[in-house]
């Protein structure tokens, strides 16, 4: 597993030996690079089911501001609090040790409000639509945010949830990505 580019560009990044763990392929997280564009500049990226840091070293690495981890796995948290030293990264990032779930129910400052947020919960544990709302509930989406998921093809995903409208999706294989829009009042951007 390498940073593809940025700053970081080729370095190798710890990965768990263990197989029931499913990394972001690099085929999706170049695609899921290219579909934000610019938009990682200056970002603040929050990365859900964060892992081992992949997705939140890559966003780092191609400039943006800030990446919030959220992982609860011991195995991975160490290996991503080990890839975030290793890449000289600690200054920019900050780690949170508890599921996306108690981290969504955190009260949130506007502040503390992301411009990118990125999500790959496990494929088979049914937590998709949970998640959806708890992300949609909380206030931590700065105005014109866009929240990435990444799931199994075969999840319909919804196109209306509170604040979140899905805007666009893209398939490789058995994944998906689902780019959903933010909006402060719950109804859909004009």
């Amino acid at each position: 597993m390498r940073v593809i580019a940025g700053s970081q560009k080729g370095r190798r990044l710890l990965h768990p030996e263990d197989l029931g763990v499913r990394p972001t392929s690099g085929r999706v997280k170049e695609a899921l690079f290219s579909i934000l564009g610019e938009r990682t500049q200056g970002a603040r990226f929050l990365d859900l089911f964060a892992g081992t840091g992949a997705i939140g070293i890559e966003a780092l690495s191609r400039g943006a501001e800030s990446t919030t981890f959220v992982e609860s796995i011991p195995e991975s948290l160490k290996l991503l609090r080990e890839n975030v030293l290793r890449c000289g990264l600690t200054a920019s990032a900050r780690v949170h040790a508890c599921t996306a779930e108690a981290f969504l129910r955190r009260d949130r400052a506007s502040e503390n409000q992301f411009d990118i947020l990125f999500a790959d919960p496990p494929y088979h544990e049914g937590i998709i639509g949970n998640l959806l709302s708890s992300i949609s509930l909380a206030d931590i989406m700065a105005p014109d945010s866009l929240m990435i998921l990444e799931h199994f093809s075969k999840v319909s995903m919804p196109a209306e949830l509170g604040r979140l409208s899905l805007k666009r999706q893209y398939r490789y294989g058995d994944t998906s990505l689902s780019v959903y829009t933010s909006h402060d009042d719950g109804k859909s951007p004009r």
